[in-house]
């Protein structure tokens, strides 16, 4: 349906919508709060769809529709809910994981968890798994009665987190550990809840385990990166050190060459582990908003979900932002130390070009001596061929009897004026040459 907007009487006058403006609409509705007949009993899944696994998990869902004739989700779909007779599912999809909810109907005897879990995990069969497992919830939702156990026995007593709603309408509990079945079992005793809000505590609940078990997908990667931040804040710690004591260029340049293999280190793995570690924060926090929405109220002196996963949960946490923190440090410090020392290297390189055009102008001006030497000793030759020639010239002249005067005397007037006009003509090419070079 167009979010088109009509203005005034006339039927065409109407205002284009922004092409994003349907889907930012739906968005607040994408995801209502289902009513939930109590007793019932939840089988939640989250797989692991990142990549191509989504794409191939929403035409898996398609073909489960198409084959039972249910609607068949559309491909913008993120969120689908359908039922086919006692049985519902409601099927989301995220950036990186996708989820199977399945209602199914529960006996009305009152005993928790009965049938087991893995008894009625057969719908989740007939759709051909998303991708590897992350979560698996098993909630059963009770009404208060004799029948129903008190959690201590049903749960874990060490890890066991209880509390009730704020207006104490509802309990719920688990200890947040898998059953023999995998199936992390929480349990819903409804006081006075109408089915609007029993579903609503019910989708808030999983939530709540769902994106604990998503955040801390950040733990292990955290420890991965852990010693290699060691190691290379240990080396950068020994480079520096060298620093200190190293005048060399050759091993400025080597220190250089190690920072940067390490910086590209860090660099690699800030990289690999960014989007994991902002995941990380915001799933936890979206865990922090469900707690806060709920309300809880402490029950009977046992800890609460929110003191449970604040004593175990946020030191996890605390460790993914503390590494993320690390490697946004090291980075820094590398690039620091880096540019300093790169400044050493350029100044060493200064001056080592300083001192190779010291050494190219002594060359130069020995080039220039040596050029005049030669340049003396060229006139110096010339003049005496010239010389020569004349003196031949000056002779014949003197015996065909046109000259008086006698050819020694005439040639050492000679001398002085060819070696003067032979030493301006070379000055005046060597100048001209100077002149074109400059």
């Amino acid at each position: 349906m167009s979010a088109e907007v009509s203005i005034g009487d006339a039927e065409a006058a109407r205002l284009a919508p922004h092409p994003l403006r349907n889907a930012i609409l739906g968005e607040l509705h994408a995801r209502p709060f289902t009513a939930l007949t109590v007793p019932a009993r939840i089988l939640h899944f989250a797989f692991d769809t990142a990549g191509e696994r989504g794409h191939a998990d929403r035409v898996n869902l398609a073909k489960f529709c198409a084959a039972r004739g249910l609607p068949v989700p559309t491909f913008s779909e993120r969120h689908y809910r359908v039922a086919f007779g006692t049985t519902a599912l409601r099927w989301e999809q995220h950036s990186e994981f996708t989820t199977y909810t399945w209602e199914l109907p529960s006996p009305t005897d009152g005993i928790p968890f009965h049938p087991p879990a893995a008894a009625l995990a057969t719908p989740m069969q007939l759709v051909p798994q998303p991708g590897p497992l992350l979560v698996a919830i098993d909630m059963h939702v009770l009404a208060d009665g004799p029948a129903v156990q008190p959690p201590e026995r049903l749960f874990e007593r060490t890890s066991l987190a209880l509390a009730e709603n704020n207006d104490g309408a509802a309990i719920y509990a688990t200890d947040f550990q898998p059953d023999p079945s995998g199936f992390v079992r929480i349990l819903v005793v409804d006081r006075k809840l109408n089915p609007d809000r029993a579903g609503a505590l019910a989708q808030r609940v999983i939530e709540i385990e769902t994106y604990r078990t998503l955040a801390l997908l950040g733990l292990p990667e955290a420890q991965r990166l852990s010693p290699s931040i060691s190691a290379v804040e240990q080396r950068l710690a020994e480079v520096t050190d060298k620093m200190r004591n190293s005048g060399n260029l050759a091993d400025n340049r080597h220190l250089l060459d190690e920072l940067t293999a390490l910086a590209a280190e860090v660099e690699a793995g800030a990289a690999a582990s960014v989007f994991r570690f902002g995941a990380s924060r915001a799933y936890y926090e979206i865990v922090q908003q469900r707690l806060a929405t709920v309300g809880e109220r402490k029950v009977a002196g046992l800890p609460t979900w929110s003191s449970f996963l604040a004593r175990r949960m946020a030191p996890a946490m605390r460790t993914c932002v503390t590494t993320e923190a690390r490697q946004e440090s090291l980075s820094l410090k590398l690039s620091r130390t880096a540019n300093l020392l790169r400044t050493r290297v350029d100044v060493e390189l200064e001056q080592q070009n300083q001192e190779l055009l010291k050494s190219m102008n002594a060359r130069t001006r020995m080039q220039l001596r040596l050029q005049t030497t030669v340049e003396g000793l060229s006139v110096a030759a010339i003049t005496y061929y010239v010389v020569s020639l004349f003196g031949y010239i000056a002779k014949a002249l003197h015996e065909s009897g046109t000259l008086a005067i006698k050819p020694g005397h005439l040639t050492a007037a000679f001398i002085p004026v060819a070696a003067f006009t032979i030493w301006s003509i070379v000055r005046r090419i060597r100048h001209k040459h100077i002149g074109h070079d400059g």
